[in-house]
């Protein structure tokens, strides 16, 4: 009799755990594992605003999916799922097609940007979900400041120096906190500029930043922004955006060169073409991330409406402490429904968030403690530390911060990312493009 199937779709926080989990929860032969990931490493995306900024370096986030060691690796994406005749159907990077059978399916794709119905948008912003996005942000702000140096002052240059980040989330806030201290360590390498030529700018539609954590630090992470220098228009949206400006809800027009949009995300456009329940773009799930009527089906992360118990009527937030948890929930009750342990239902205990505003400043709440300045800073590298998997990937960001401690950040521009592979949408994609259409897909047997 063969071996039950589970495919995991996603390695992310959620897929990844979840396969972790079933590795250590089953038994040697109990089950075949495969994963179908876009790439083959699991990204550790709180970590990006420090790649962005210089101070970790980009593989040193990325962990390798082959320390899985009993799940097998199909790098491609998943464009459907076919619950009737349990198949998923994967594209793999040369465009060709496979249809890879199940037993039980883990749903865990993940997100992706929410793009607004913002003219120009789609053309001109930048993204911040993956490492391609980060190195091309890096290389890209130093390569504005390069142009700027060789031009004489001016409007010209000052769209050049002029930067605008969408979103005071997490991501966004962490991104210009970082990005504002590398940029004023990199003028020393150019002499024509100085820091009163240099403006960053950060959007938001709320009344404040980082509005998730208690007001004390989200006041605080406020303050540190604006000592720095950084303009926060609050209340504030874009409405409109070309290749040279950024037209603002307040009346303003600012001429820049570069819109980082993170401005949210909604769960990833797989879910949606299953013909399932959803609430508001996730799938809906029960309590044990099973899908209702379909029991062989389980959905985590950013892509489910998972019940969060501890406050009934509401779903647990988009967060990666979450999905981490949810995975490891996932592989229990998935190795439950194949008769090894007992199933339980999704619940957690919040151990807090953390934002690394750089240098040495942070707001953190472990277990509800608002704790800002270093000692936020070391429970952020600390909490970054234990939630970052594989002892490889840990020793050598501990040493990307020790190294720059001691000689500082490198500010060269290596161009490794083109243009046209860090588009709003394109950069997402990780190259994994449907075929032109002269050119049909070729099609592989079923697995």
């Amino acid at each position: 009799m063969p071996k039950p199937r589970i495919v995991v779709v996603g390695a992310g926080f959620g897929g990844y755990h979840c396969l972790r989990g079933l590795e250590s929860l089953l038994p040697p032969g109990a089950a075949e594992l495969v994963l179908v990931s876009r790439t083959d490493y699991h990204l550790y995306t709180p970590l990006l605003p420090q790649v962005a900024a210089g101070t970790v370096n980009p593989a040193d986030v990325a962990v390798p999916l082959r320390s899985l060691r009993r799940t097998r690796l199909w790098t491609g994406q998943v464009t459907g799922a076919d619950l009737g005749s349990r198949t998923v159907t994967v594209r793999h990077h040369d465009g060709g097609l496979s249809t890879l059978s199940w037993d039980r399916l883990v749903l865990a794709p993940g997100s992706v940007t929410r793009i607004r119905d913002v003219p120009g948008l789609r053309e001109y912003a930048h993204g911040f979900k993956t490492v391609i996005e980060a190195v091309y942000l890096r290389d890209r702000v130093l390569a504005q400041l390069e142009r700027a140096d060789g031009l004489p002052d001016g409007p010209e240059r000052q769209a050049y120096t002029t930067f605008v980040v969408v979103g005071a989330g997490l991501a966004g806030t962490e991104y210009v906190a970082q990005m504002r201290l590398f940029v004023a360590s990199a003028l020393r390498a150019y002499p024509r500029l100085r820091a009163e030529h240099i403006r960053w700018i950060l959007v938001e539609h709320g009344h404040g930043v980082l509005e998730h954590l208690p007001p004390r630090l989200s006041h605080h992470a406020l303050a540190v922004l604006r000592s720095r220098g950084v303009e926060v228009r609050l209340s504030t949206l874009v409405d409109r955006l070309t290749a040279d400006t950024a037209h603002l809800s307040d009346g303003t027009t600012v001429a820049c060169r570069l819109l980082v949009w993170t401005a949210g995300v909604t769960g990833s456009p797989l879910v949606e073409d299953l013909g399932l329940p959803l609430d508001r773009g996730r799938l809906t799930v029960g309590a044990d991330l099973a899908v209702p009527g379909h029991p062989d089906v389980f959905a985590l992360g950013d892509a489910a409406a998972v019940p969060d118990l501890g406050r009934p009527g509401s779903v647990c937030p988009q967060t990666a402490q979450h999905a981490m948890r949810q995975g490891r929930a996932a592989a229990r009750n998935v190795a439950a429904s194949l008769g090894h342990g007992r199933a339980r239902p999704y619940r957690h205990r919040d151990l807090g968030t953390v934002a690394d505003l750089g240098g040495a400043q942070a707001a953190a709440a472990p277990l509800g403690l608002p704790v800002t300045g270093p000692p936020a800073k070391a429970v952020t590298g600390g909490y970054h530390l234990y939630a970052l998997p594989g002892a490889g990937n840990r020793l050598r960001v501990a040493a990307d911060w020790a190294l720059n401690a001691l000689v500082g950040r490198n500010t060269v521009s290596l161009g490794l990312v083109p243009d046209a592979a860090a588009g709003l949408v394109r950069a997402e994609q990780l190259g994994i493009d449907p075929p032109p259409e002269h050119s049909p897909a070729p099609s592989r047997p079923p697995v």
